[in-house]
């Protein structure tokens, strides 16, 4: 039996991949209020919105920035995999960025550490040359 923060984690990567990244309501709600959420980009020049977001109100900062900037063509999970209060998702994920019209395609790795259901630390790791290569 899949254990709930897995479960929750299905529900919100199916909406986010069924409104190819327009809700990001199901996220929002799985986070604590003091949820640290950082991506291997880390700010970068190119893709600033991936600035390490310290707290739930920070983190929309995050997801309008990802709006702003990309299109979303799809965000395929593979494997979720969960021991204690960790989950890692396996994905495949495409984009388009929405400044120069370029598509890129990346494998995608998420961390999630869970305390009482709520997403209280995660790491997101993807092929950042691909990316900062179609938003340049």
């Amino acid at each position: 039996m899949e254990n709930q923060n897995v479960a929750n984690l299905r529900v919100a990567y199916r909406s986010w991949n069924d409104s190819r990244g327009a809700s990001m309501q199901h996220w929002m709600d799985l986070m604590d209020d003091s949820v640290v959420f950082r991506s291997l980009a880390g700010g970068v020049a190119g893709m600033e919105f991936t600035l390490d977001c310290h707290g739930k109100k920070d983190l929309l900062r995050y997801f309008e920035g990802l709006g702003n900037d990309w299109e979303m063509k799809h965000y395929t999970p593979t494997e979720f995999i969960s021991e204690g209060d960790r989950v890692v998702v396996i994905s495949t994920c495409g984009w388009i960025s929405r400044k120069t019209g370029k598509s890129v395609e990346t494998p995608k790795c998420d961390i999630f550490r869970f305390k009482d259901e709520k997403i209280v630390d995660f790491y997101e790791f993807y092929d950042t040359a691909r990316c900062l290569a179609a938003a340049q």
